[in-house]
């Protein structure tokens, strides 16, 4: 995964529920990641609505934000999907889910896991990043206390009625990756 640091697009939220004016181009879609400090090591698991599906994390988180992107709005049924970034080695599926491949704004093709009997999201995965999942937060709800999101991408198409914390951070797109 490429060196990420901080950019010029974030624009930290002064008035609830109102789409604020954020400044700054759109870049690579990569998330920061965490300090070390702040990246807990996990071990849980779950299973997916109907119990088809059984999702496993045990190793570190590198990242946790969340996405106003429309394809997150359409995939979680809500404003903004919920997202912690684990390597694919941390990662254990048992079961056999169905995805959805199609190319995303930064022009990588984004594929979507879920359940194919009761459509739970489970995790995504991006082209870019492939030795990286996307996981969907809600799958592992009652025990996801360790989830802190660092900031909100897509904020543009925040909708006003979804009320995101005022102290993270909100990027117009993609976090802009600072060139080498």
């Amino acid at each position: 995964m490429p060196s990420l640091v901080a950019g010029p697009t974030v624009a930290p939220a002064t008035a609830k529920g109102k789409n604020l004016p954020l400044a700054g181009p759109p870049g690579a879609c990569q998330p920061c990641p965490m300090s070390n400090s702040g990246r807990p090591s996990i071990d849980i698991s779950a299973p997916c609505a109907c119990g088809a599906i059984t999702m496993a994390i045990n190793g570190p988180v590198v990242s946790m934000f969340m996405c106003s992107c429309l394809d997150c709005q359409r995939a979680t049924g809500t404003g903004h999907a919920t997202v912690a970034l684990t390597p694919l080695a941390a990662l254990t599926v048992t079961g056999a889910p169905k995805s959805f491949a199609r190319p995303s704004d930064s022009g990588a093709v984004f594929t979507r896991h879920f359940c194919s009997e009761c459509g739970t999201p489970l995790y995504g995965q991006s082209s870019r990043a492939p030795d990286i999942r996307m996981i969907a937060v809600g799958f592992f709800a009652g025990n996801n206390g360790w989830y802190q999101p660092n900031q909100l991408i897509f904020a543009r198409s925040q909708q006003a009625w979804d009320l995101i914390a005022d102290h993270l951070p909100r990027h117009t797109t993609y976090r802009v990756e600072s060139p080498p």
